[in-house]
């Protein structure tokens, strides 16, 4: 018979490689970005969303907040540099009013995770009281992470073109989604349940549109002007 954390560490091994392969799905479009030397008309919204959403997902992996979730910890830990990145990337090839909103976001999510950290690990003294806390915060911050992309769906269903929704983001988003889902099913936790099984929503609402608008985009018009955040 087949052991069940063993049938749920495999999970969340294939959770880990998804969420990799989730990370570096915008390499295309930051590609793009380098060749351009601009934004363009993508958005930076789903980065900044991330980062904050990887910290926070990092922390609460750790053994002093939950228990057995060092897979949580490994990929969080590698997406909230490598969303850093690109948070940069779009800092460097944005206008200096883009720029300022930027920093300032920035500014902001990490002020609040230290914060965070400091407060749980301060006043709160058992691992379950701090998942009780943490684990709440982070559902808000993986949804807002899986419908940060509602600013880019909005720009579809205005324009009726897809160009600036990378698919490979969508794709991944929605994979993700249903494979964290399946990773929190095995060993019952509602905090890692909840946001993944919206975020496997958003996922495929975000292939919908992929597919109703494939077809009316005009892959090489030229852009409009840039509205990043």
């Amino acid at each position: 018979m087949v052991n069940s954390e063993a049938v749920r560490t495999a999970v969340g091994i294939i959770g880990n490689v998804i969420s990799f392969g989730l990370f570096m799905s915008p390499v295309p479009t930051f590609i793009s970005i380098f060749k351009a030397k601009s934004v363009q008309n993508f958005r930076s919204d789903p980065y900044m969303a991330t980062i904050l959403n990887c910290g926070v997902w990092a922390f609460y992996g750790l053994p002093f907040v939950t228990k057995d979730n060092t897979l949580v910890i490994t990929i969080n830990g590698f997406g909230f540099f490598l969303e850093i990145f690109y948070a940069l990337v779009f800092f460097i090839y944005s206008t200096w009013s883009k720029r300022r909103k930027i920093m300032l976001i920035f500014l902001g999510e990490m002020i609040f995770l230290a914060l965070l950290v400091f407060l749980v690990m301060t006043f709160v003294h058992t691992p379950s009281r701090r998942k009780v806390i943490v684990g709440p915060i982070c559902i808000f911050f993986n949804v807002l992470m899986y419908f940060a992309p509602l600013t880019v769906m909005r720009q579809v269903l205005r324009t009726k073109s897809v160009k600036y929704m990378p698919f490979l983001l969508s794709f991944a988003n929605f994979a993700n989604g249903i494979v964290w889902t399946t990773y929190a099913l095995l060993k019952w936790d509602p905090f890692i349940v909840i946001p993944n099984g919206l975020g496997t929503l958003s996922g495929l609402l975000q292939l919908i549109l992929y597919v109703v608008f494939y077809r009316t985009t005009n892959w090489d018009e030229d852009d409009e002007p840039a509205n990043i955040i």
